[in-house]
């Protein structure tokens, strides 16, 4: 298990890109790569922006955009994973797990750093 986010997040964004220059490119998933690239890259980069924040609140606001991205970058990969063949998904399920996983930890950052707890629309893993 990677407990440097910085680098668990790079890992991530090089995964995304490595998985996705392997399969077919069409018409229908070629949009889909390019937003799933640019959401996907964006967490870990937005997470460096916040580890050198000027502020809490810059702190907090840069968290806030790293945690809206890995959701974007999920619902990008539900909607690739829907027109792939089955013999196309199986690294993406592996990047789904840990998009997941990286979801559940930038709730929980944004949070502390809010001084908050989760609301209820949240998993119960978020809550502890």
């Amino acid at each position: 298990m990677e407990y440097d986010l910085e680098k668990r997040t790079l890992k991530f964004s090089k995964s995304v890109v490595n998985y996705l220059s392997k399969i077919g490119k069409t018409t229908i998933n070629k949009p889909l790569i390019l937003q799933l690239v640019r959401s996907a890259t964006s967490v870990g980069a937005n997470y460096r922006e916040a580890n050198n924040a000027s502020s809490k609140k810059d702190f907090t606001n840069k968290i806030s955009i790293s945690k809206k991205e890995i959701n974007e970058t999920k619902y990008w990969i539900e909607l690739l994973a829907e027109i792939l063949p089955e013999n196309e998904k199986k690294d993406l399920r592996d990047i789904w797990q840990e998009a997941k996983e990286l979801t559940l930890i930038f709730n929980k950052i944004y949070y502390n750093s809010k001084n908050k707890k989760p609301t209820e629309e949240f998993p119960e893993e978020i809550k502890q």
